[in-house]
């Protein structure tokens, strides 16, 4: 068979994949336009950290700004409210992830271990409904729970002679009550992903442990967390990646005047002076500067990841 016959046989097998899956590309074209829209053509706006921004004119037209561009990175680091939010939102992120992170593996592990189907099903879907709630309902039920004078918890205290606890109003037990909240919020709906990494255990591996006189925590301990061990390395390269990063909604609905020196984040800040100030240069600077160290810290969690023979996610 020449060339131009294996051509031809190549160009007809391709109309006939192209008529037989047509539909499934069809269906791709929908998020490949999302993305090239909304993530890739907006990425040529970050020069905009760059530049003076105007919004009268086009980003292509607009001066660059001093010191050879950086003039808004510089500004960003000499501004104490930037360096508040900065420290806050790193601390704030390293409890949740000291606190947050194991607690799903543990539930899962503890719903793995329950024998009884019905009492698992119950307590895995009242543990991730919270996930379902918007932070501005948990922000309102937990007003009602632990506000200073007419908090649920509160009131009781005051009646059984206790003294109140300032869950809301004071910044040490302000971040503990924000770091709970999390907690409580993400625990069900991250749990589900162990659970998933136990089902694909061999459970002959659990038969033969038991056999050789291993006990439940030892079976915990050698079978359970070595077969869950690739999942919890992802899980934990995704949640590194995002140490700087800071969810909106969350802090500002906790957050109040008596806390705003822990509560203050680098999306409020950006909120403040971007969206409030209008300082988009500003805050764009502050936002690609998140950004990659983002990224720093996920490529470098993926490499030790691999260093140590897990597979990553690179």
């Amino acid at each position: 068979m020449d060339s131009s016959q294996s051509k031809l046989k190549r160009r007809q097998e391709t109309v006939i994949y192209f008529r037989r899956y047509w539909t499934l590309y069809l269906l791709l074209l929908a998020p490949m336009v999302y993305l090239v829209v909304f993530k890739y053509i907006p990425i040529a706006y970050v020069q905009i950290a760059f530049k003076k921004y105007s919004i009268v004119n086009s980003i292509w037209e607009q001066p660059w700004a001093a010191n050879h561009g950086m003039e808004y990175f510089i500004k960003a680091f000499a501004n104490r409210d930037f360096l508040f939010a900065l420290r806050n939102t790193i601390t704030l992120n390293l409890l949740d992830l000291l606190v947050g992170f194991p607690a799903p593996i543990i539930l899962a592990i503890v719903l793995n271990e329950l024998r009884f189907k019905k009492l698992k099903s119950l307590t895995q879907t009242i543990a991730y409904m919270p996930h379902f709630l918007s932070w501005i309902i948990i922000a309102g039920l937990a007003l009602q729970v632990f506000a200073p004078s007419s908090g649920l918890l509160n009131v009781l205290f005051a009646k059984a002679g206790l003294p109140t606890i300032p869950f809301l109003n004071e910044p040490g037990h302000w971040i503990a009550t924000y770091v709970s909240l999390g907690v409580w919020q993400s625990i069900g709906w991250n749990t589900i992903i162990f659970l998933a990494a136990i089902t694909a255990i061999n459970p002959e591996l659990y038969e033969a442990a038991a056999m050789d006189g291993a006990g439940r925590m030892k079976r915990i301990w050698h079978v359970t967390l070595p077969g869950i061990r690739s999942t919890i390395i992802v899980m934990l390269i995704i949640r590194l990646g995002y140490i700087l990063g800071s969810e909106f909604d969350r802090p500002y609905a906790l957050g109040n005047a008596l806390v705003n020196n822990v509560s203050s984040v680098i999306a409020t800040f950006v909120y403040n002076y971007g969206i409030r100030g209008l300082q988009f240069s500003l805050t764009t600077a502050v936002g690609l500067f998140q950004s990659v160290v983002g990224v720093i810290f996920l490529l470098a969690a993926d490499r030790l990841a691999k260093k140590y023979g897990e597979r990553g996610i690179i």
